[in-house]
């Protein structure tokens, strides 16, 4: 249904409940039947926003549906002749890349306050990382860290903005937004997978001393973490330059 039409059916439903309510009180004018009528007329317009906001959120997990179907495509030649098949499929990873990002970024634009489209959105930023567009990521990830609040969306998308920044040799931003992530004990994130980062910017940015630094607490603090045999090649490798 289009959204002009379920806008002139709400406002036709507000409009019946309404004349209803008035009814009410012209038949018994106290201020109960007021009272009364404005529940009646609260209580349904609050029905009928739910029901069109359930409907929105629908429609965005259909579009996301379909977004995903895209980022997970098989890559490879098109089916053999006489081969029924409905799957898309794309010839190489950047043109897969480059068609989910426009599919996430329809569902984003169209229902940017769902969590089906905050998604869309971090999966956009996502896919121009893939693409090789770190600029285009880090203003689309801080669009969802505007929109997710406090939720593993911002989170993740804090994360990914660093990412970008690291991506596109602005050291300084990175770095900073790699210790802010580190500090924050509370959050989803595994500290030690961020100081690992960290780590790796540091040498980026030719600071080998502060690298050494970061690794060192990734195999001191986090001893049994995945990562700190990482940290521990890195550290080999520094003591050799």
């Amino acid at each position: 249904m289009k959204g002009t039409e379920r806008h002139h059916l709400k406002e036709n439903e507000i409009e019946r409940l309404a004349r209803q309510a008035r009814e009410l009180v012209d038949t018994r004018g106290t201020q109960l039947s007021w009272a009364i009528a404005a529940v009646v007329i609260v209580g349904a317009a609050a029905v009928i926003f739910l029901g069109w906001r359930d409907h929105v959120r629908a429609q965005a997990h259909v579009l996301l549906a379909a977004a995903i179907a895209v980022q997970d495509a098989r890559i490879g030649p098109p089916p053999a002749p006489g081969t029924v098949s409905t799957a898309p499929y794309f010839p190489t990873e950047s043109e897969r890349a480059q068609a989910a990002l426009a599919k996430f970024k329809a569902v984003a634009d169209a229902y940017p306050a769902t969590d089906a489209g905050i998604f869309a959105r971090y999966q956009q930023a996502a896919s121009d990382m893939a693409l090789g567009h770190p600029a285009d990521a880090a203003t689309t990830y801080q669009q969802v860290i505007d929109r997710a609040g406090t939720s593993v969306y911002a989170q993740m998308a804090r994360l990914g903005l660093a990412e970008a920044q690291a991506r596109a040799g602005q050291y300084d931003q990175a770095i900073n937004a790699f210790k802010d992530l580190a500090q924050r004990k509370d959050g989803t994130l595994p500290v030690d997978g961020i100081l690992m980062q960290l780590g790796r910017v540091y040498l980026d940015a030719g600071k080998p001393t502060d690298a050494q630094q970061t690794f060192t607490r990734v195999v001191s603090e986090y001893p049994d973490s995945p990562f700190s045999p990482d940290a521990k090649r890195e550290l080999e490798a520094l003591k050799k330059t």
